[in-house]
């Protein structure tokens, strides 16, 4: 992590001035990007604190039209800017995503090139919104020209080179020989960070068998007693966390499911339906409590956030209800990496093109372990909901083509295929009607090495799950500051399926989601969202400025 130390000792952008220090005191020379000119900004060496005008629209109906209302809200924001030293913990450490996600760590902070068939290739944090992206800061004062800053400078959020990275398996493997069953990294690469990983083992993992394929019981041979639900494995997983938080000396740990995919549990009145109910079940080792649960509960009794990659319903209303009581951080579900990213962008822009979309056509086949679980029907039912359900509000919010209940056909097919390994195929047939009776055909082939991009989703939702826990805000008629609500539905960019609070919609549209996380950044440090109307470029020259020649 010494490449990168510097970013890790609560130093980053400096914003705005507070009348009695200037920026110069907490700016670091090595990483400042910007600064915020404000009064409504101030800053210190600890936190940085902003006032935000949040501008929505309330609408009423009368009669048969509506009445449309601007309404500000005026909330303060504060960030804390130390950051500290952050561990992750991954459930799976021993899977694909698992050893690909720690030799990317690993080759990233030693700065290493490797041999691939097409030449040498530098280590890199492609694929991440964090670590790969970049933000509109705004417009150059004097040329007009669009200033973009990397996403990751916006404000102190831990690098991933920093990260110390631990977890759970259920198979005994060290990570270099996981790394080798895997089969998705370069030989180079793998050569390179072999001593590192084979000096990683993970941690015995929990495993009931009804939950997960048959087809995977040969992987579990390094699992804690016990094929059920029960209070020892909770206190297990929560010494487990306090373990590893103590031998890395770390300020705060994140814990995330990449684990195979679950059946869905059955939700029980009496059982997982509050976190009174959910807590007894555990107690009495009910067999519709998940694994995943259980790491969840542990998670949110721990105080840790929890976050689910996988499409499983993991977050039963207990879980919820229980991460409300104790104001613990959980966010899911199911990595949003391929296929499915296409999809959520590609069906946002043909809706809001007017063009009616009819029938949506997915089929995939892959080779890994995540393919062969999903082999099993009731793990494939998993999948498929969180697969099918990524249109419903794009199409909900366009009431021009598609009448109250009408939806467009969707299904969805995924073969294993073990001579494709990683690199997944996902085939995709748009159908929709044009102008006047026409219709067109969009036809995708998308070949996705799976692994390599699920693991920056990993990278970013570690990242800013951290960052949220050190951000509060509070109405300005508030006296106290809060934290952001237990679910982390900002997480939402990254996920297939997206948690949210309880009674509060679903966005599945990729631009909303992105928007949503830029623009609450942006109020962090008292700016409002890019607009993108450019009107200094749209309107014509006030005559007092021109000069007309007759």
């Amino acid at each position: 992590m010494a490449p990168h130390a510097e970013q890790s000792d609560g130093h980053m952008n400096g914003f705005g001035t507070n009348g009695t220090a200037t920026p110069a005191e907490y700016i670091d020379p090595k990483q400042e990007l910007f600064v915020v000119n404000s009064p409504d900004v101030q800053y210190s060496g600890e936190q940085i604190q902003s006032k935000y005008v949040y501008r929505t629209t309330a609408v009423s109906k009368s009669g048969n039209s509506y009445v449309a209302t601007p309404k500000e809200t005026k909330y303060d924001f504060k960030v804390d800017r130390k950051v500290g030293k952050v561990g992750v913990m991954l459930v799976g450490l021993g899977g694909n995503n698992g050893t690909t996600v720690t030799a990317g760590i690993l080759a990233n902070k030693r700065g290493l090139v490797f041999d691939t068939k097409e030449g040498p290739r530098a280590s890199n944090y492609y694929g991440s919104l964090v670590m790969g992206s970049t933000m509109k800061l705004g417009t150059d004062a004097q040329t007009g020209e669009e200033i973009n800053i990397p996403f990751h400078n916006v404000l102190p959020m831990v690098h991933p080179n920093d990260l110390v990275v631990g977890g759970w398996d259920i198979s005994s493997m060290n990570l270099a020989e996981a790394m080798d069953r895997a089969q998705v990294l370069e030989p180079d690469l793998k050569r390179q960070v072999r001593k590192e990983m084979a000096a990683i083992t993970p941690l015995k993992s929990i495993y009931y068998p009804d939950f997960i394929a048959a087809n995977q019981e040969d992987r579990a041979d390094h699992v804690v007693e016990g094929s059920k639900a029960c209070n020892a494995h909770v206190e297990h997983l929560r010494q487990d966390i306090r373990n590893f938080k103590s031998a890395n000396n770390l300020d705060k740990v994140i814990v995330l499911w990449t684990a195979n995919t679950e059946r869905y549990a059955d939700v029980v009145p009496g059982v997982n339906d509050t976190a009174d109910n959910l807590l007894k079940a555990i107690e009495q080792g009910h067999e519709e409590i998940s694994p995943s649960t259980v790491f969840a509960v542990a998670c949110i009794l721990e105080g840790t956030p929890f976050i689910n990659g996988s499409p499983q319903n993991t977050f039963v209303p207990g879980a919820v209800h229980l991460a409300e009581k104790h104001n613990a951080y959980i966010g899911g579900d199911d990595f949003k990496s391929g296929q499915t990213k296409m999809k959520s962008a590609l069906v946002d822009f043909l809706i809001n093109a007017g063009i009616k979309l009819t029938s949506i056509a997915s089929y995939n086949h892959l080779g890994n372990n995540d393919g062969k679980n999903l082999s099993s029907q009731k793990q494939f039912r998993s999948k498929e909901i969180s697969k099918s359900n990524v249109v419903d509000d794009m199409v909900a919010a366009n009431s021009v083509l598609y009448k109250k209940d009408e939806h467009p056909d969707h299904t969805v097919v995924i073969k294993y295929m073990p001579a494709v390994g990683d690199n997944k195929r996902a085939l995709d047939e748009y159908y929709a009607e044009i102008f006047m009776g026409g219709h067109q055909t969009i036809s995708i082939f998308n070949v996705c090495e799976d692994s390599l991009l699920a693991s920056p989703l990993i990278i970013d939702l570690v990242i800013l799950a951290e960052m949220f826990t050190r951000i509060q805000w509070k109405a300005d008629t508030e006296s106290d500051f809060k934290n952001f609500h237990s679910v982390l539905s900002v997480l939402s960019y990254m996920l297939k399926a997206p948690l949210t609070p309880p009674g509060t919609p679903v966005v599945n549209a990729l631009a909303k989601q992105r928007n949503c996380l830029t623009n609450i950044f942006r109020a962090c440090v008292g700016l409002q969202p890019e607009s993108d109307m450019t009107l200094e470029h749209k309107l014509f020259p006030a005559m007092t400025k021109s000069k007309v020649i007759v």
